[in-house]
């Protein structure tokens, strides 16, 4: 589970930070991950071609800008071909994925979280990860949405279902939750849900 910096709550001149700051922490760790040794230099860490990754609201977001093809938009964010061939499967939960239809549906969000992440715009359609081509086919994508997410609705992840599937992509929705936003997280039926997923793709081979 990586960290990565936030944009501060209080800015100033000399203290500020923004997207794709925070992608760019991910991705870092990302092509870290894939060569590192392990805490005794005895080999790959992990097994480089059997990595899922998971990303909740704000990291879903994140997840897919690497994951999906943002350079027009965010040049610093294309990973390695040998990051992209490490991935199996991804899956994103509560996501946050269109910024104009998320301050659409929470126009409060505009002035605390998204002007001070992505900048004061007029429109924020750039950096909707539901408008970037898939970078590779062969993944498949589980997301997973609550009905009772009161922070995030439904439609961001129903509009990313539509871009995968477009985009020929292996992707499921699962809206059987009923918890709201970060409460999903500590629910025994959502460690099942991801662990069925993981099972059933690794059966795959």
């Amino acid at each position: 589970m990586p960290n990565y910096r936030l944009t501060p709550t209080n800015e100033t001149s000399g203290n500020t930070l923004q997207h794709p700051s925070h992608t760019e922490d991910i991705l870092r760790f990302l092509e870290f991950l894939i060569t590192w040794n392990g805490p005794v230099d005895d080999g790959h860490a992990i097994d480089i071609k059997q990595l899922f990754l998971m990303g909740h609201s704000c990291g879903a977001h994140m997840l897919s800008c690497i994951l999906l093809d943002s350079s027009a938009t965010t040049p610093s964010l294309a990973p390695s071909i040998v990051l992209l061939d490490a991935v199996k499967s991804v899956i994103l939960s509560e996501g946050i994925f269109d910024l104009d239809l998320l301050n659409a549906r929470f126009p409060d969000y505009l002035s605390w979280f998204i002007a001070p992440t992505f900048g004061k715009l007029d429109s924020y359609a750039a950096f909707a990860t539901t408008s970037y081509p898939t970078r590779r086919h062969e993944y498949s994508w589980l997301l997973i949405h609550s009905t009772g997410d009161t922070l995030v609705d439904l439609v961001q992840s129903v509009q990313m279902l539509r871009h995968l599937r477009a985009s020929n992509g292996q992707v499921i929705l699962n809206t059987s939750f009923t918890q709201d936003h970060d409460d999903i997280l500590s629910s025994d039926d959502f460690v099942d849900v991801v662990k069925q997923f993981i099972q059933m793709e690794l059966q795959k081979e």
